[in-house]
């Protein structure tokens, strides 16, 4: 990438160049941002300590040497490298939230935001819910957000089978002081969770087939694997989660999965489950919602295949 570090001066010379640069370079954005702009202001306010809301004063003001070497080597990365935005400022927002995010979590990006910021009404009663469970936290903001904006009161778990991942999730809730109602847990999906029971379960779980993995733009290889493969259909740890749920909910207790393009397998193999599936307002698909005698009827508690776990699957596929 070219370097105009004596031709470019404000802040909006930067912004208006970077977003000229990643155009050109046909970058994938879906990050955080869905366009060149806001990820030129993304990475000009991040090197320059300014808040993701550039005030217009500042557009015509100077950078200093410095500082500009700093937007041109994020800059570069992004071009040159794919890195995603968040991977480079270490943040991602999630139902209006910040997150500390790096390449040992999926970034943030679940539709689910936005239910959490509806307190799952009218499915779910929100004074009812004292004990919640994520499923495959991640970075931990569902669990977090939902302490936060959903269920003030509940106890909250956040469990995951990666310990790396477990560690970015205990930073984020440090970081909102709310270790007193959300704890992380290691667990192969529901394997340490014995004897648990849960008003709500919320699951973003892998679900990309190896057709969607192949689709993916370069940016998603910097995602850990483990957050996206579910084996030939998108379905392999889905299956398995309703399977199981029906042990760890209360008896009135819910759950709801996103399972994205995956939609059209899991109605497939399961035809006459009466899956609800959540409409969004600000865009998404992909989410459904049973309930705890709705997954006693229509699912077993035998596991899918004999199949048990991430840990399994990721030997399988090796």
């Amino acid at each position: 990438m070219e370097n105009p570090i004596d031709e470019l001066h404000t802040l909006g010379d930067f912004i208006r160049w970077g977003m000229s640069q990643f155009n050109k370079a046909q970058l994938f954005f879906g990050h955080g941002t869905d366009n060149a702009l806001d990820e030129a202001i993304i990475l000009v306010s991040h090197a320059l300590h300014l808040p993701p809301q550039v005030p217009d004063i500042l557009w015509q003001t100077r950078l200093t040497y410095a500082e500009k070497q700093k937007v041109l080597e994020l800059f570069n990365q992004r071009v040159q490298q794919r890195i995603p935005a968040p991977y480079l400022t270490y943040e991602a927002w999630f139902a209006n939230l910040r997150f500390y995010v790096d390449q040992r979590v999926l970034i943030p990006r679940s539709p689910m935001a936005e239910w959490i910021e509806r307190r799952f009404e009218p499915w779910i009663e929100p004074r009812r819910v004292k004990r919640m469970l994520d499923l495959c936290t991640g970075s931990g903001c569902i669990a977090i957000a939902s302490a936060m904006l959903a269920f003030p009161y509940a106890k909250i778990d956040a469990a995951d089978v990666s310990n790396k991942a477990l560690e970015v999730a205990q930073k984020n809730i440090k970081n909102y002081g709310l270790e007193q109602r959300v704890h992380t847990v290691y667990s192969d999906l529901f394997g340490s969770l014995s004897g648990q029971h849960y008003d709500l379960i919320v699951c973003n779980p892998p679900y990309a087939d190896p057709k969607e993995i192949a689709a993916m733009p370069d940016e998603y290889n910097y995602e850990p694997r483990i957050g996206l493969e579910a084996g030939k259909d998108g379905l392999f740890f889905i299956k398995q989660i309703l399977q199981q749920a029906a042990q760890y909910l209360t008896h009135d207790g819910v759950l709801i999965v996103e399972v994205g393009l995956s939609q059209d397998n899991l109605v497939e193999d399961y035809p006459n489950v009466p899956f609800t599936w959540l409409e969004f307002q600000h865009g998404g698909e992909g989410v459904f919602l049973l309930t705890a005698d709705q997954l006693r009827l229509y699912f077993s508690s035998e596991l899918v295949n004999g199949e048990e776990g991430c840990r399994d699957f990721l030997q399988s596929s090796l």
